[in-house]
């Protein structure tokens, strides 16, 4: 027995193999409203994720601020179990979202975990690929110009503010005025334009209400586009370090499809509360405050997560990322902080105007004071045809309507031009949840510059615009609308037919 155990105790010694692994262990010096301290992680890097041990299991965080001693971290999740004292890990790889095709239909937060209620959005045979949630924006030389137009469905954006593929489009306004909604068409309609290929939607919610967000999903299912969409939600009531990581993550996903060489199309609800997050997160680390109390880089948050959003070369695939990032807007003040950092980063801007709304004139957007700086690059060109001249003629309708209400009189040009203007108001008016194919927009929009919605009452023209349409699609279809969409094109001989067609519907229903 005694032979036995010494032969056990020596196989035993000689399959044992001593293996030395030396870790770095941090530990938790003062915690507190999801920032904590850390003593002992010297070698850490900027960004680096990070595991706490706390009682309640492992947390993730981010080493955000490398001081001289100690190491502050935003933590990503529930601090409540963190402790002083606790262990702190570094993980050697900078935050990292996991991206794939199976993300496509769900609601996510932040850090991926499903919300949606469907288990698991990954399973075993998934092939693992994670992006980083920050990397270098494209460099100029892997980029072409914008050149495809990206349609929302809205008559007065996509006429006279046109948004192209790759570029960076600005929906900025007070709150309550419509800025959700358009960006809510904008993904719906991007399913029913078949002209061009449906990209990849990315909705990121930050710090809305839960209740809004669960309608906006509803919605998106009820029109089916959810079969292109991803959401990402951060609402009010996760910590600020999630509202400040969400914009990250949707472009890090965003990126992802942008290689592949498809379209993606990404709209963040909105950076102004991104911003309040972020102007948090510095205070708590002690960051000097500079200007409304938001830390020196605040610009840099945005640029660096807007520049991203680019038409690539053939080389590089082809594929473009766009982004529709929404600022609020407190008493229509643009010259704020925030707005005027955003403004100067984007390509343009779509400036929405409590004043209009209240008016009724909705989407309210001010096509006075939205420009795209793309410009007509991104239109069709039966788009640019009649766009021009309806810039035009709402110009002069503005400068005019602001002279004619101290008038009394007026002489016979100066009241066509109002009845004009007042007319092609009208016909930019559209409800919620209603996007308009771009070639139903031409057709409409050539009407009305052509003056054939000037002696209609403004309480008809709505339902006038309508029944053509109908009249448009019933009869000529074939011949005008599948041209004007699959040509792009509105050359003389097809707007001849349009004309045609015009005059014959206003002739059977004379006013």
């Amino acid at each position: 027995m005694t032979n036995f155990s010494i032969e056990n105790l020596k196989k035993e010694i000689e399959g044992f193999r001593r293996e030395i692994r030396a870790e770095k262990i941090g530990r938790v010096v003062e915690i507190g409203d999801g920032i904590a301290r850390i003593y002992g992680l010297a070698e850490v890097g900027a960004n680096e994720m990070l595991e706490f041990e706390s009682g309640g299991g492992s947390v993730s965080g981010i080493a955000f601020n490398l001081e001289e001693d100690t190491v502050g971290a935003i933590i990503l999740g529930d601090y409540t179990n963190i402790k002083e004292g606790d262990a702190v890990r570094s993980t050697g790889r900078v935050l990292s979202v996991r991206v794939g095709e199976e993300l496509i239909g769900r609601v996510i937060d932040p850090l991926g975990n499903p919300l949606d209620g469907r288990g698991p959005i990954f399973n075993a045979s998934s092939q693992e690929v994670f992006y980083p949630a920050e990397r270098p924006a494209p460099s100029v030389v892997h980029r072409e110009s914008v050149n495809t137009p990206l349609h929302t469905g809205i008559k007065s954006i996509d006429a006279m503010i046109p948004i192209g593929r790759g570029q960076r489009e600005l929906l900025i306004g007070d709150r309550q005025i419509g800025k959700t909604s358009i960006a809510v068409d904008a993904i719906i309609n991007q399913g029913r334009d078949t002209k061009y290929q449906t990209p990849i939607c990315i909705y990121v919610a930050v710090g809305q209400k839960e209740s809004k967000i669960a309608q906006i999903v509803a919605t998106l299912k009820e029109a089916g586009a959810m079969e292109y969409t991803i959401v990402i939600s951060a609402p009010a009531s996760f910590p600020a370090s999630l509202w400040y990581l969400a914009p990250y993550a949707g472009c890090a996903i965003g990126e992802y499809f942008m290689y592949q060489g498809k379209d993606a199309l990404i709209i963040y609800d909105d950076l102004t509360k991104h911003a309040w997050a972020y102007r948090e997160l510095s205070l708590l680390l002690r960051r000097p405050p500079g200007r409304e109390a938001y830390p020196g880089d605040v610009f840099y948050l945005h640029s660096r997560l807007l520049e991203r959003a680019s038409k690539l070369s053939k080389d590089k695939g082809g594929g473009s990322l766009t982004a529709i990032p929404i600022i609020e807007t407190q008493l229509g003040d643009v010259s704020a902080y925030i707005p005027t950092n955003v403004i100067s980063i984007t390509d343009g801007q779509i400036y929405l105007e409590p004043e209009l709304f209240y008016q009724g004139i909705r989407p309210a957007v001010n096509v006075g004071l939205s420009v795209s700086r793309v410009g007509s690059a991104a239109q069709t060109k039966a788009m640019k045809r009649v766009a021009g001249k309806l810039r035009l003629e709402l110009a002069q309708f503005r400068e005019l309507a602001a002279f004619a209400q101290f008038a009394s009189d007026l002489d016979e040009s100066t009241r066509k031009r109002l009845a004009r203007g007042r007319a092609l108001t009208e016909i930019l008016k559209q409800g919620e949840l209603e996007p308009m194919p771009f070639e139903k927009q031409v057709a409409l929009i050539f009407a009305g510059t052509q003056g054939f919605f000037d002696d209609v009452t403004v309480l008809e023209i709505a339902e006038k615009g309508r029944g053509f349409l109908e009249y448009l699609e019933r009869l000529h279809r074939k011949e005008i609308l599948d041209e004007i969409k699959n040509s792009g094109e509105l050359n003389s001989k097809l707007e001849e037919k349009l004309k045609s067609v015009v005059e014959d519907f206003f002739t059977m229903n004379q006013v």
